[in-house]
C-alpha cells in the first residue's frame, strides 16, 4: 500500500513537471505563468494576478505591449510596459519600458550604464490573465511557515489517501 502511495506521488510530481515543460515549448517563454509581485502595473494588473506569457522570437515588440524581463543582477523577472522602440536599419530593436503606476521608466532598474533592454532580456509578453490568484504564491513567499505547513499537508494527503 505505502508503495502505490509513494508511486502516485512521483507521478503526481512528474506529471507536474511534464505540464510545465510542455507549456514552456509551446508557448517559447523559460517562464509561461509568472505572478505580479508589485503594484507598478496598477490598474491594468493588481499585485498578485497570474499572467500567461508567450515569447515567439519571429513576433515584433511594440510599443504599448506588456513585458516580462529579467535584469542582470536581479532575480525576479520585471513586467512592465513598453514606451519606446528604438528599431536600428540593421533589424535589432531596442526598448524601453515602463510601470503604468510609476512616474519615471525603468532605467533606474536596468544594470549600471544599461539605457534600453534587447530582445534577449526578455522572458515574455503577457497574453492573458487571472486575476489574484497568483496571491497564494505571494503568502507563501512572505510567510515561509505557511509555505512548508502547506507542502506537508499536501504531502501527507498525497500519502495517506486511501485508494477505493
Amino acid at each position: 500500500q505505502l508503495y502505490y502511495q509513494v508511486l502516485n506521488f512521483a507521478m503526481t510530481v512528474s506529471s507536474a513537471l511534464m505540464i510545465w515543460k510542455g507549456l514552456i515549448v509551446i508557448t517559447g517563454s523559460e517562464s509561461p505563468i509568472v505572478v505580479v509581485l508589485s503594484g507598478s502595473m496598477e490598474p491594468a494588473f493588481h499585485r498578485g494576478d497570474l499572467l500567461f506569457l508567450t515569447n515567439f522570437h519571429d513576433d515584433p515588440i511594440r510599443a504599448g505591449e506588456i513585458v516580462v524581463f529579467k535584469v542582470e543582477g536581479r532575480d525576479i523577472p520585471i513586467v512592465h510596459r513598453v514606451i519606446k522602440i528604438h528599431e536600428k536599419e540593421n533589424g535589432n530593436i531596442k526598448f524601453l519600458t515602463k510601470g503604468d503606476n510609476n512616474e519615471v521608466d525603468d532605467r533606474g532598474l536596468y544594470k549600471e550604464g544599461q539605457n534600453w533592454l534587447e530582445k534577449k532580456d526578455v522572458v515574455g509578453r503577457a497574453r492573458g490573465f487571472l486575476p489574484y490568484v497568483g496571491m497564494v504564491t505571494i503568502i507563501m513567499n512572505d510567510y515561509p511557515k505557511f509555505k512548508y505547513a502547506l507542502l506537508a499537508v499536501m504531502g501527507a494527503y498525497v500519502l495517506l489517501k486511501r485508494e477505493s
